[in-house]
């Protein structure tokens, strides 16, 4: 049964993680799906921040492949150390970038990004997703999402 995501209005960004992240995990904790899992969060997140797009990129074989997102058409297919979300997986580590005209080889989806921060997601050693998210304002992201993001793209993962 879906549930409504209560938005906080006028705290601080990590009031409304702290808010939001238990939100989330009472839509993920009975879901055995990954993938209704993801679509969740990332209803959740665009909704609570008002996100210019987010979404998860699978790992398949050699590439990362558009998974459930929110937000405008977006590329399909990325390779391994490609743009942001490649260099996330290659480096086993999330990506904060305050402006991405700056980010050599960033991958250009839409213009109207400006800033993206991207987790990778674990399942034990293997990364086999990561949370990308975008913002349409420079220094969109900082270590308070990292966290928070980290924590809840976690969340996606109880499903099999």
């Amino acid at each position: 049964m879906a549930e409504n995501i209560v938005i906080l209005r006028n705290v601080s960004k990590e009031e409304m993680y702290r808010s939001l992240a238990p939100q989330i995990g009472s839509l993920t904790e009975n879901e055995t799906d990954r993938i209704a899992n993801m679509a969740n969060i990332a209803a959740a997140l665009k909704q609570a921040f008002g996100f210019f797009w987010v979404g998860f990129y699978l790992v398949k074989g050699d590439e990362l492949v558009l998974g459930p997102f929110q937000g405008p058409v977006a590329c399909t297919r990325i390779s391994f150390g490609r743009g942001v979300c490649g260099t996330a997986w290659k480096t086993r580590r999330t990506v904060i970038v305050p402006d991405v005209e700056q980010f050599p080889g960033h991958i250009a989806c839409s213009s109207a990004s400006k800033s993206e921060i991207v987790v990778p997601l674990f399942d034990g050693e293997n990364i086999i997703a990561v949370l990308d998210v975008d913002s349409d304002r420079l220094n969109g992201f900082d270590e308070v999402d990292g966290k928070y993001l980290a924590g809840i793209g976690k969340m996606a993962l109880n499903g099999r």
